[in-house]
């Protein structure tokens, strides 16, 4: 997949391994009955790190969100810890074996339980066993290196058809600063996080409360805008350590010229992290993304790309590749946004070209072959121009193919 935004920044390999002080391992524990999947991963850091993280909006919230919150009441953080294969949510025992792999973790590292962030995914409502996680903390605490940010990747997968992962390299002032990430999604994944799981690591020094708002506001721009199914899970997590050995000057204004430097970093790597989890949908063949332009706010602008992104039949016309538009107007008529349909424009983009379909709120003749040939391609672009002010929103989905009910149908199985 292309990757965007990435003009004024080195592009690395080593995921969350990349920034200074951090190293990573991923190991086949035996929550997973399919031995060649990875299903235990760990993130450490030799010094404590400044850290932050975002949840789902789910009301029912795994129990490993509760234990990594109680963890980082204190900003402060040096290991994570994440399984597959089970999400260890809606268990009687669910918050004593998530802190149990805190206690195993920190044993095997000899830090402080406190300083260790647990997450989980997989199927809700199933007992994690924790026998296969205690046999093997030590081989995968030996098996951490700074090469290790691969195996990490893949031990958090689940339904997903590939690594998702970024790091880039840039500087503050004369010090060279690295942002790097991971990240697992394909399917329950709705608005407001998703069945999303995002690791981020940098060697920036700023403090943990900008750290916190910096991910909060970029999460919302990001992770937040992203649409497979409709459904938010119960264990979304995106969390940041920052180990502060680039050196810099510790950040700690927010109307800083080093701290927009560093959001927009971070902006670059989880718009390219949520994209990646927006083509890896369940059964997805496209990628699509809406770009809203000339709202009269940033919030009308999110609600008409997500509530695009979002329609189910909107998905099914993608996949078809029908440009069936009206389908997006009407997805704009329900977004509760405000905005004046006679002055709607709506066009159809990809590389193959572009093609307006609406003008005016109203359709207009175009060429259903030129159409056809631009839905073809795997990246698709919704064009909508609403002419009312001037704050524009970007959201990312997939199309619904006969793959995704299928997946989905024997979850479990």
């Amino acid at each position: 997949m292309k990757l965007i935004q990435t003009q004024g920044y080195r592009l690395l390999t080593t995921g969350v391994c990349a920034p200074n002080g951090f190293l990573a391992s991923g190991i086949h524990c035996g929550l997973r009955k399919n031995k060649s999947k990875k299903d235990l991963s760990l993130i450490y850091s030799p010094v404590r790190c400044n850290a932050a993280a975002v949840y789902t909006q789910n009301q029912v919230k795994g129990a490993s969100i509760a234990v990594t919150k109680r963890h980082l009441a204190d900003g402060m953080a040096q290991a994570i810890i994440i399984n597959s294969g089970n999400a260890n949510t809606c268990n009687d025992d669910g918050e004593i074996k998530a802190q149990m792999m805190c206690d195993l973790t920190a044993e095997a590292l000899q830090i402080s339980a406190d300083d260790v962030l647990v997450a989980s995914t997989g199927v809700i409502g199933q007992t994690l066993n924790l026998a296969p996680i205690a046999r093997n903390i030590d081989q995968l605490a030996m098996a951490l290196c700074d090469t290790g940010n691969d195996d990490a990747a893949e031990g958090i997968l689940t339904l997903d058809t590939c690594k998702k992962e970024m790091a880039i390299e840039f500087t503050i002032g004369e010090h060279t600063c690295r942002i790097g990430g991971m990240a697992k999604g394909s399917g329950m994944v709705h608005p407001n996080m998703a069945t999303i799981l995002c690791f981020i690591t940098t060697d920036i020094a700023i403090t943990s409360t900008l750290l916190h708002k910096a991910l909060s506001d970029v999460v919302a721009d990001t992770f937040n805008m992203i649409s497979i199914d409709g459904d938010t899970s119960t264990n979304d997590t995106c969390a940041i350590l920052s180990s502060g050995m680039a050196k810099n000057t510790l950040i700690q204004q927010e109307n800083s010229e080093a701290y927009r430097l560093f959001v927009q970093a971070l902006r670059v790597v989880l718009t390219n992290l949520s994209r990646a989890v927006a083509r890896d949908g369940e059964g997805a063949t496209k990628l699509l993304e809406c770009n809203v332009s000339g709202a009269i706010d940033i919030q009308n602008a999110k609600r008409l790309a997500k509530s695009v992104i979002t329609s189910t039949l909107f998905k099914c016309a993608m996949f078809g590749e029908d440009a069936n538009w009206g389908r997006i107007l009407c997805a704009i008529g329900y977004s509760q946004a405000n905005f004046n349909l006679e002055k709607i424009e709506i066009y159809l983009c990809s590389q193959a070209g572009t093609v307006m379909v609406c003008k005016d709120g109203k359709g207009v003749a175009f060429d259903e072959q030129q159409a056809l040939q631009i839905l073809k391609q795997p990246e698709i672009q919704i064009v909508i121009h609403l002419q009312d002010g001037d704050k524009s929103a970007v959201a990312w989905g997939c199309d619904l193919s006969y793959e995704y009910v299928k997946r989905n149908g024997d979850y479990r199985k």
